[in-house]
């Protein structure tokens, strides 16, 4: 590549010229390439340990002038191809006009400006990306391709100097994070390591520090483990690791590759090393750490943060913490935990203006609402900036006003939104379910939330305390709690981001039947029935409704169980539209991956739960492993929040503390339950009793406050009827859960929800492998460690297309909702390649043409795509069948696909076969209608219904395919098997026995072909039993059949001998074309020695290839009549069956057994040459189908 000209002092230092001129010199840097000697190791080694192992390039060119000392680098190449490129430019364009300048420094700075000019020009062509990124990272992404045969789809994020601990030596190298791949590389001292691992092995990641591996991080994969230290700044490089197996966990989970954000703004100065993909993926982490901090919703984008003060009228003091602005909203958050937070969003702001700075209050900023409450920032370090800033999200905020027009307009939409609420209300108002008389302790309550409103504002905009939690662990009452659900958990801002969105959801999906609506239709009447709201239809078709929307929006999540029993819940309290957005924020924010098919986000949490009952409760632990109990328990809990286990009136304050804090307090609550049971935990002896322990301990947590009447609960059963047991007060739990457990924070737990994510994902993707294996297990006779390695080789061909592209996007070949045997799925490229690799029939040029037959032959559902199941079919009859299996398989890849599904030419068989018998044909039709008749309108007859399904069994049998349910073959579709067979032999031992030995049998199956066309021919009736290739004239019966099949054997002999020169194009000069055909004549001379009879081959000579179309088509004038390909000719597979066994070479062929094991271990040591398959390449795979 072109670089910018920079001056070289010592031009041999270190280099090698290889070329000069009078006015450049190519160089070779030692080191790199032959002979080198010890300098060259040493020069290696420098390379690699010193930063200049991602800056230098092995070759350069210097720019010299007459006996100067100084040089100018102008161009450096990877390889030695590239290099060379530049340098011919050079001498072709430069050379001759350099000549004529009289100066050299004239001379110096023409060459300058034209480097410069060149680089200028080519930049123009580059991608955003590309021209944000500095050169040294360039340089150090092309080496990393090289390196390691990425292409060129494949991005570098960073790199970093570190150790790598090889057994207990550590190589000094640099560590290379892309998006998909974790390598590393060093050379020291002539021994090179070269580690690539794919971020979708990581089971496991983390950052130790131990006398053995000081500062180090730890890699696991299934296989093997990895250990990295010597970082300049190990936090930074483990938490771009993080993010990264993230995505590719991401990845596995549903399918969504990694797609770069080219809308990010750009920096306001050049970013040393830093490249758009490192600094897109710190944007990602502030955003996701924004939107956890403030709960808002997903696609809300952080804009910028800046430290400033908040005046605080409610503590009449500056607050001192950190103000964030985004696309929507502007956010403050103390600094000290807990004591004050704000959410302003911008669709309520009216005025922002700047106030007056003095000592006291230095660059202060106002912020009026709509509800007319002001906010006062102050210590604003660049506040004109901020203020623009925030004037353009105004702008673009849809549907505000200022001034008193929008204190008007909010007015009348809050009058507006009060009408709508009473309009349709909660179905705990309906039911009339709160007593006349309100107790005097919710009085209180709704008293105290109404004065905690009147200091610290009510909406949106209220300040958010450690006493607004106080209130809400003491509960909320019943008539604030749909409101104050909406505001703390941010569903009340997505509400009103997109107005008529339910109602317009509820219309589409009502009516709709899917496999969510008919799940959710069964759990309808299960959820909370003991509650008189869920007792008439009102209620059930409410949650109908809800749950249906939802499963609308969400079709990757659709419907989960124990969605139902939340979401009943939520509705007691809020109307339908507000429980439908309570239920987007808990399943999509608040509790990710929670509801999808295989519940990964409870499963995680249970994890943790796990690992924090080891740290908070050691002993215990142990008891509970031993036992299994947390992973029992903990789902339960987790999954509907201790609704399910705990009595309604005590589990809905624990879903208040939830919508306020989060799955921390869940987390808390959870580790109180097993400290209160500890004693009796410790003394059980079974997992029975422990869950007894724990279900009765719950169904005993009471709501003395509650205004409900009390709700039987499940759990009661459970309960002792000779002595109740105590009563354990819900207030109490979540203030003891507070005082020994409340230590807990929000970032320890994420930290912790990666670690277990890798774990359980990877976990499920073993238990998707086990379930495949065991399903194909009877059907293959491979062995279990065989197929788990070819699920891992097929899983992986999947998982590149999602990295680099193929013929068809990923997300369409992956449903995590389908069964483990149909998530995967390849197309045929992808399985070409694997063909190529694993099967052990090596045909050459041709075996893509076979992976292509076999790919159709195996595509029953033609999508164009094959699962594992029909992958292994395929190896399987090609490893492990007989010799009649064999030969059957390559007879059916030989046969026009997609006309042989086995029911259909059964079908079509048996009808052809009546049809030749005329009347006995209509005869067995009439009985046939005559006995179904009788069977379905007959009532003297009447069958017991068990006769019935055993038909229905019968007919649904898979009927096992004989060698009489295969059509036959004609003349086109004969040559091209035996040209697959000719190439099958070429790297055989025995080639020649069996080259001679398949033209045998090709002359004795034409004849046998010609004999059966002058049979057929001399019949009463013609019947044509298989619709032919193509056209040919009447020909008279008495002429002489050895001519015919002359002309026939002209066409196998053309064919065998064009199946044997299809090798790789070779330039095309006399003397290679001499030598091709002369050894093609002496490897052919056996075969034209045998039985075959071979004519001279035409120019003229008309060949059908596979595709149907005519391979001598270019040859000039008409083509003979003797050569043509003859319609009438036809063989069966029974007659191919037995003229190859005549010959004992083509029966020990087939007959020989072989081992795939050695075959994976070769697919495995490709799988980094395969990541030089481009998208384009993958095409032109799939287009050869």
């Amino acid at each position: 590549m072109w670089i910018t000209p920079e001056e070289v002092l010592l031009a041999n230092a270190l280099w090698v010229s290889e070329r000069a001129n009078p006015f450049f010199i190519l160089q070779r840097r030692k080191g790199h390439g032959k002979g080198g000697g010890i300098t060259g190791l040493l020069v290696g080694t420098l390379d690699v340990v010193l930063d200049s192992s991602a800056r230098v390039a092995p070759y350069r060119i210097l720019h010299q002038t007459g006996d100067s000392q100084l040089f100018w680098s102008i161009a450096c190449g990877s390889s030695r191809k590239e290099i060379t490129e530049h340098w011919e430019w050079l001498e072709a364009n430069l050379l001759q006009t350099l000549s004529t300048f009289d100066n050299d420094d004239d001379i110096t700075t023409f060459v300058k400006g034209k480097i410069q000019g060149i680089i200028a020009e080519e930049n123009k062509g580059r991608q955003t990306q590309e021209d944000e990124d500095c050169g040294k990272f360039r340089e150090a992404e092309l080496k990393m391709r090289k390196l390691f045969g990425m292409p060129e789809e494949e991005k570098l994020v960073n790199y970093y100097s570190c150790s790598y601990w090889k057994g207990r030596v550590p190589r000094q190298g640099w560590l290379y994070l892309s998006v998909n791949h974790l390598c590393f590389y060093s050379f020291l001292l002539g021994k090179e390591v070269t580690l690539v691992v794919q971020w979708t092995d990581v089971t496991q990641l983390d950052k130790n520090d131990t006398l053995l591996f000081p500062e180090s991080i730890h890699v696991n994969t299934r296989d093997t483990e990895h250990y990295f230290s010597m970082f300049l700044n190990i936090n930074d490089t483990f938490k771009l690791m993080e993010q990264l197996a993230n995505i590719a966990m991401r990845q596995l989970l549903d399918n969504e590759s990694f797609s770069a954000d080219h809308s990010l703004p750009k920096p306001c100065k050049t970013l040393r090393n830093v490249s758009a993909l490192k600094r897109d993926l710190d944007a990602r982490a502030k955003n996701e750490r924004y939107r956890a901090l403030f709960r808002l919703t997903q696609d809300e984008r952080l804009d910028g943060h800046t430290d400033c003060t908040l005046w605080t009228p409610f503590a009449k003091m500056h607050v001192v913490g950190q103000m964030f602005v985004s696309n929507n909203y502007i956010c403050f958050a103390s600094r000290e935990e807990d004591l004050c937070q704000l959410i302003i969003p911008l669709r309520e702001v009216s005025i922002v203006e700047k106030a007056d700075s003095s000592s006291v209050l230095p660059s202060p900023l106002s912020i009026s609402t709509k509800n007319k409450m002001t906010f006062l920032f102050a210590n604003l370090k660049d506040r004109d900036f901020l203020v623009q800033r925030i004037s353009d999200f105004l702008q673009r905020t849809p549907d505000r006003l200022c001034g008193l027009t929008g204190q008007s307009v909010s007015h009348s939409n809050t009058k507006g939104r009060h009408k709508s609420r009473n309009s349709y209300e909660s179905l705990m108002n309906i039911a009339a379910l709160r007593h006349l008389i309100v107790l005097t302790k919710e009085k209180m309550k709704e008293e105290s939330w109404n004065i905690h409103f009147f200091e610290f504002g009510r909406g949106v905009c209220m300040y958010r305390t450690s006493k607004t939690r106080d209130l809400v662990l003491k509960g909320i009452p019943e008539s604030l709690r749909g409101e104050l659900w909406l505001l703390f958990s941010g569903a009340q801002n997505e509400m009103a981001a997109y107005p008529g969105y339910y109602a317009e959801l509820v219309e589409q999906a009502m009516g709709r039947c899917t496999l969510a609506t008919e799940e959710i239709e069964r759990d309808l009447h299960r959820s909370m029935p003991e509650h008189h709201a869920f007792q008439n239809e009102m209620g059930i078709a409410a949650l109908r409704r809800v749950l249906t929307a939802y499963a609308a929006r969400n079709p990757g999540i659709g419907y989960c169980q124990a969605m139902n029993i939340v979401t009943s819940v939520l509705l007691l309290y809020c109307t339908e539209e507000e429980a439908f957005w309570l239920l987007v924020a808990l399943c999509e924010r608040m509790l990710p991956d929670y509801y999808n098919t295989r519940v990964v986000g409870a499963l995680v949490d249970q994890g943790v739960f796990e690992e924090l009952t080891r740290e908070c409760l050691p002993l215990l632990y142990e008891h509970m492993q031993d036992l299994g109990v947390i992973s029992t328990i903990s789902l339960s809990w987790f999954l509907t929040l201790f609704l399910s286990v705990m009595p309604f009136d005590s589990a809905v304050l624990l879903v208040d503390c939830f919508f306020y804090e989060g799955i921390k307090v869940i987390f808390q609550v959870s580790l109180a339950v097993l400290h209160a049971n500890m004693e009796q935990l410790l003394a059980c002896t079974d997992e029975g009793e422990a869950m007894t322990i724990l279900g009765r301990y719950l169904d005993n947590v009471v709501n003395k406050q509650t205004v409900s009447p009390p709700i039987p609960h499940l759990h009661a059963l459970l309960t002792s009827g000779d002595e109740p047991p105590p009563e354990i007060d819900i207030f109490e739990l979540i203030k003891t859960s507070y005082e020994k457990f409340g230590s807990l924070r929000a970032d320890v737990i994420e930290q912790m929800r990666f670690k277990q994510r890798l774990k359980v994902i990877q976990s499920l993707e073993d238990t998707a492998k086990r379930s495949v294996v065991r399903a194909v297990m009877t059907e293959s006779a491979f062995t279990i460690e065989e197929l788990e390695e070819l699920y891992v080789l097929f899983k992986a061909k999947h998982i590149m297309s999602c990295y680099w592209g193929a013929s068809s996007t990923a997300a369409e070949r992956h449903d995590p909702s389908l069964p483990y045997l149909e998530q995967y799925r390849i197309d045929c490229g992808q399985f070409s390649q694997l063909f190529t690799t694993l099967a052990p029939w090596n045909c050459g040029l041709h075996t893509i043409s076979l992976a292509a037959r076999l790919f159709r032959l195996l595509d029953h559902n033609k999508d164009s795509l094959i699962n594992f199941k029909e992958f292994i079919t395929g190896l399987s009859g090609m490893y492990h069948g007989d010799m009649t299996e064999k030969l059957k398989l390559l007879y059916k890849l030989h046969l026009p696909p997609g006309t042989h599904n086995h029911e259909l030419s059964t079908i079509t068989t048996i009808f052809l076969s009546w049809a030749g018998n005329g009347k006995g044909f209509l005869k067995k039709c009439f009985s046939c209608i005559t006995e179904c008749f009788i069977v379905v309108f007959s009532e003297e007859k009447v069958k017991d219904y068990k006769y019935y399904l055993r038909m229905w069994a019968k007919e649904k049998e898979p009927k096992k395919e004989t060698i009489k349910d295969l059509p036959r073959m004609n003349q086109e579709q004969f040559i091209e098997l035996c040209k697959t067979l000719y190439n099958m032999f070429s790297e055989d031992p025995l080639e020649q026995e069996l080259y001679h030995a398949i033209a045998t049998v090709a002359s004795l199956l034409l004849r046998i072909g010609e004999v059966g066309k002058k049979f057929t021919n001399n019949g009463s009736k013609k019947s044509d039993l298989q619709p032919l290739a193509g056209e040919v004239n009447p020909q008279p019966d008495k002429e002489d059949s050895s001519g015919e099949a002359g002309s026939a054997q002209s066409l196998v002999s053309k064919a065998l001998a064009e199946a044997q020169l299809e090798t790789p194009p070779q330039p095309t000069n006399g003397s290679d074309e001499e030598a091709k055909d002369d050894t093609s004549i002496s490897s052919y001379s056996v075969v034209s020695t045998g039985s075959l009879q071979c004519e001279d081959i035409a120019d003229d000579t008309v060949l059908i290839g596979c595709g149907g179309g005519v391979a001598g088509a270019g040859c000039g004038g008409d083509c003979r009549r003797g050569s043509a390909v003859d319609a009438d000719w036809s063989i069966s597979f029974e007659q191919v069956l037995a003229s190859l066994l005549t010959e004992p070479a083509l029966v020990n062929y087939f007959e020989k057994k072989h081992d795939i094991r050695n075959k994976m271990a070769v697919c495995k040591t490709q799988r980094a040459v395969e990541r030089q398959i481009s998208s384009s390449s993958d095409h032109e795979l799939a287009h050869l189908t």
